[in-house]
């Protein structure tokens, strides 16, 4: 069901999104040391994580896999097998100063809390925090876009789907990845400015 005053998918013009310039790939201690003091100085950041997907019934996620923060102007991806130490990471997630925003968080919050004891503090969902017209369905990124830019949101599910445990991702992850974040974060500005009132 179309949320009313959006036009159709089809026809609106493709969210461009971030580019590889834009994004950190963190693989070692002094990249994620970096990372971190820029992110510990921001007010709010976009936020996602992303899990290798289950396929078998009963098969529990060993997610997370990825964990994605970004600021306005960068995206800093961290591969959570591939850093011995989340010290700086848990810290900014576990910050009560810093607002995390992000869509449909609520099992990302409970991997890291069971797979990473990160009790993830300050969060904002959009997706309900942003209701449609109706107040009775939560609102996604792609009518978030739609509604906030008049932009269509491109997901590809081969790649919601892909192997995201694998430790050398391709660029399509990359920026899928980048965009989950950031997205969030530019939808959390336009709301403010359209008069959500943050909490």
């Amino acid at each position: 069901m179309m949320t009313p005053g959006i036009a159709s998918d089809a026809e609106l013009p493709l969210y461009e999104g971030v580019t590889l310039d834009d994004v950190v790939l963190v693989t070692s201690p002094e990249a994620a040391a970096e990372a971190c003091q820029t992110l510990r100085v921001q007010d709010v950041i976009g936020f996602d994580t992303e899990s290798k997907p289950t396929f078998s019934k009963g098969e529990l996620s060993s997610g997370p896999h990825l964990i994605q923060l970004a600021t306005a102007s960068r995206v800093y991806l961290f591969p959570v097998g591939g850093l011995a130490n989340l010290d700086g990471i848990k810290a900014i997630l576990e910050s009560a100063q810093i607002l995390k925003v992000g869509f449909g968080l609520e099992s990302d919050l409970a991997q890291l809390r069971s797979r990473l004891g990160i009790e993830a503090r300050n969060i904002l969902d959009l997706s309900r925090a942003l209701l449609n017209e109706t107040g009775k369905h939560s609102l996604g990124a792609k009518t978030a876009v739609a509604k906030y830019f008049g932009r269509r949101l491109q997901k590809s599910k081969r790649t919601t789907t892909s192997n995201w445990a694998n430790p050398r991702l391709t660029g399509r992850q990359i920026l899928y990845a980048a965009n989950d974040a950031q997205v969030a974060l530019r939808v959390y500005r336009a709301a403010l400015n359209d008069g959500l009132k943050p909490r």
